[in-house]
């Protein structure tokens, strides 16, 4: 137990576990399974009929696998949860978790290349057997596309002259490590804030590795049609972009935000909020869990 918890604190918890208003014999599905913390608190309101399917692609979550008759690890991207719940027969579901955040073990493991404070290559691949890293992208993408990753991940009005000035460096000198990518960084990055600055580059940088935001918007696409009714979508998100799929899938039916109504003007999406504004961290969880400052929490239901 003390190893699953080094892993990864659940970020708003007690939150979460609300919001999915667990029936003990319903069927619920943990997207972004991690150390298991969230999986564990579902499966303890569950009852012996209840169930519980997971999602990591990263292997090395499956250490934290859980030795219980009611759950059930699928070791790949949330995107295809549609075809993994249907393998398991286990369509229509009474509520789906999704903690979007990059978890404390992949930020504290200095080989995976996510962290902005420790060495190791640039890496940043959420499942190891992927074939894109961070170095390729940085290495092989036009100042324009790093740009852009820049500027749409990660809001930096500095993007351009950083794209730029890596396109340079790596003519005589390509990127393998975090020190290089850290060290040109810093020298765009204003004073005071350089560690803001860092985080952010990498951010955008991973988000593109991973293919996270398609990923997203795939899953969330998907959930509307494998919720039963009353069923619950709870979701914590840490970016703007990511935020803004949810709250527009919760208000329109829809990622894109797109209003369509019946022929009686009546707005046609199947969810509706549970909680108007997004739910953030207390002081005290703020406190003890720093990384959770960015998260936020939307509730949706199936109606």
């Amino acid at each position: 137990m003390p190893q699953v918890m080094s892993y990864h604190e659940p970020v708003l918890l007690r939150e979460c576990i609300e919001g999915l208003n667990i029936r003990p014999e319903g069927t619920y599905v943990d997207v972004t399974f991690g150390g298991g913390g969230h999986s564990r608190e579902i499966l303890s309101a569950l009852g012996p009929k209840g169930r519980l399917i997971a999602f990591d692609q990263d292997s090395d979550a499956q250490a934290n696998a859980i030795g219980d008759p009611r759950f059930t690890l699928v070791p790949h991207n949330f995107r295809y949860i549609r075809n993994f719940l249907k393998l398991h027969k286990a369509i229509p579901v009474d509520g789906i978790l999704a903690d979007l955040g990059i978890s404390s073990h992949q930020i504290d493991a200095g080989e995976r290349g996510f962290s902005t404070r420790l060495s190791g290559p640039l890496d940043m691949r959420m499942n190891t057997a992927g074939v894109v890293t961070a170095a390729d992208i940085i290495n092989t993408w036009s100042a324009e596309e790093l740009s852009r990753i820049f500027r749409e991940h990660a809001d930096l009005n500095e993007g351009w002259k950083l794209a730029k000035a890596i396109v340079a460096q790596r003519e005589s000198h390509p990127f393998a490590t975090v020190e290089e990518l850290r060290a040109i960084c810093e020298r765009f990055a204003q004073r005071g804030k350089e560690n803001s600055f860092l985080s952010r580059v990498f951010q955008a940088i991973r988000i593109a590795v991973n293919d996270e935001l398609n990923a997203l918007r795939e899953m969330l696409t998907r959930t509307p049609d494998l919720l039963a009714e009353g069923g619950r979508l709870v979701v914590i998100s840490y970016h703007s972009l990511e935020d803004r799929m949810v709250k527009d899938l919760i208000r329109s039916g829809n990622v894109d935000g797109k209003l369509e109504k019946d022929f009686y003007g009546n707005l046609l999406t199947s969810l509706k909020a549970v909680n108007r504004s997004p739910i953030v961290p207390t002081e005290e969880e703020l406190a003890r869990n720093p990384r959770s400052r960015s998260a936020k929490l939307r509730i949706a239901e199936r109606i």
